[in-house]
């Protein structure tokens, strides 16, 4: 069962203002250019990193994409995890990942599962994305040894070029 003080207005926005502030902060941009390319009163952009003020979907993704980051990664994160982890993930490749993937996957699940994406259960999330995280960590050091094998065969070839 849901948690439903969880949803409390005040602590949602709270949340989502401390998510906002950490991105705006992590820019390095002026918080009036912010408030002009997320087409949002400079006035209206401070209450809303205050907390004062709720944003709307439309200005919150415009205030994270006008902050330099993947925005519809930190929402999703901030919604489905918390917002630790949309913080802790600003500017990262990771959020960068995690957008393009989260983008992908329900198309890719839809064209890899054909009819069986209706037998999908719910159950199953945890033990999947254990093992998505477990073959993007195989796949990453499969990466990290090709690229030293590489690295060893320029040196080598490079070695023997001098003499």
């Amino acid at each position: 069962m849901t948690n439903m003080a969880l949803f409390a207005e005040q602590q949602v926005r709270a949340d989502l203002a401390r998510l906002l502030l950490a991105a705006v902060e992590a820019s390095g941009r002026a918080r009036c250019d912010i408030a002009r390319d997320a087409q949002i009163h400079k006035d209206a952009l401070r209450r809303v990193l205050a907390g004062e003020r709720s944003a709307s979907l439309g200005e919150t993704l415009r205030i994270l994409a006008a902050s330099g980051v993947a925005p519809h990664a930190h929402l999703l994160l901030f919604l489905v995890s918390s917002g630790d982890h949309a913080i802790a993930w600003l500017q990262s490749d990771l959020a960068q990942f995690f957008e393009d993937f989260s983008g992908e996957l329900p198309s890719a699940l839809e064209r890899v599962l054909g009819n069986q994406v209706h037998d999908v259960k719910p159950r199953w999330a945890k033990g999947t994305a254990h093992r998505v995280a477990r073959l993007l960590s195989d796949h990453i050091d499969e990466l990290e040894r090709k690229d030293a094998l590489l690295g060893d065969v320029f040196a080598g070839v490079e070695g023997g070029h001098r003499g």
